[in-house]
């Protein structure tokens, strides 16, 4: 396997280290903190072994504060229901004492009812399509090291954007974008597995749609941008070592806040998840933007 997805899928198992509790470390993916991503997997993982025979459906969370990639993370499990057909979970990640996010999971049994689904959008496939990080050396020269970090770390997934995005000098557009995303190897036939990596990789570009149609200059190191809250639904099996869609949109953006939706496709054009995510994104003047770089401490 992939010596980075092999790294991912180690990090999703979790150590339980009590009943309720597990604890998981972190990995760089380049950024200056931990992933929101990579806690919702966990978290979701850490649910997923209080529940038996029983699929997600839904998960809410709340990211509190940033996390400490250098300290692992406990996540604390509150079994809060276990009915006839669903179960409800509770989590915590902890991290040096505090809360670092909050996080509710519920989980059915497998059953039959009414079928329909939005339509796949009509757009060009992922055959052909350059990989996000293929970016031109002449940008990469141009953008804060923060950013080249992120953009050329080896990933667990391949990202095929229907329209790359400009860093330099980006232009007004619609609230809108299109991703292709698959794992780079094929992954074992379990579907709580191929949730939790769902779950990890749907933090990934959501929020940025937000921010299309003001042109925003992130190649100047002045954009400042966090997840605030993150959803999601699970209508079908999924995939991830196939190609899926993710088809984002943003209908508002207002009080230094961004809302983006999304939703994710199979290659057969199945709607398997939504997704939907507020998130903080401020335009830093100069003189804030140095004062970030130079203060690690900087928090939203």
């Amino acid at each position: 396997m992939d010596p980075v997805l092999g790294d991912l899928l180690h990090l999703l198992k979790l150590e339980r280290i009590e009943t309720n509790i597990f604890r998981g470390e972190s990995l760089d993916i380049g950024g200056a903190q931990v992933f929101g991503g990579q806690v919702l997997g966990q978290a979701l993982s850490a649910a997923q072994h209080t529940v038996d025979n029983r699929r997600a459906h839904s998960l809410h969370a709340y990211f509190l504060r940033r996390g400490d990639m250098n300290a692992p993370i406990i996540y604390d499990v509150d079994r809060s229901r276990d009915g006839g057909s669903f179960s409800v979970r509770r989590v915590v990640a902890i991290q040096h004492g505090r809360p670092i996010f909050n996080f509710a999971a519920s989980f059915q049994s497998p059953e039959s009812g009414l079928e329909h689904a939005a339509e796949m959008p009509d757009i060009e496939g992922p055959e052909g399509l350059p990989d996000l990080t293929e970016v031109p050396p002449q940008i990469l020269k141009k953008i804060p090291e923060k950013m080249h970090r992120f953009l050329t770390a080896k990933r667990a997934f391949e990202f095929r954007p229907l329209a790359p995005m400009d860093f330099i000098s980006p232009e007004p557009r619609p609230p809108r974008k299109y991703v292709w995303i698959r794992a780079v190897d094929a992954l074992p036939d379990e579907q709580a597995l191929h949730q939790n990596l769902l779950a990890y990789v749907s933090d990934y570009e959501l929020l940025g749609t937000a921010t299309l149609p003001h042109g925003l200059p992130f190649g100047q190191g002045r954009v400042l941008m966090a997840s605030l809250d993150h959803a999601m639904w699970f209508h079908r099996d999924v995939k991830i070592d196939d190609w899926l869609l993710y088809a984002m949109d943003s209908p508002n953006a207002s009080g230094a806040r961004g809302l983006a939706r999304g939703q994710i496709f199979a290659r057969d054009g199945m709607l398997v998840a939504s997704t939907a995510q507020e998130g903080l994104v401020r335009v830093l003047s100069e003189e804030g933007a140095e004062k970030r770089r130079t203060d690690p401490r900087q928090q939203k």
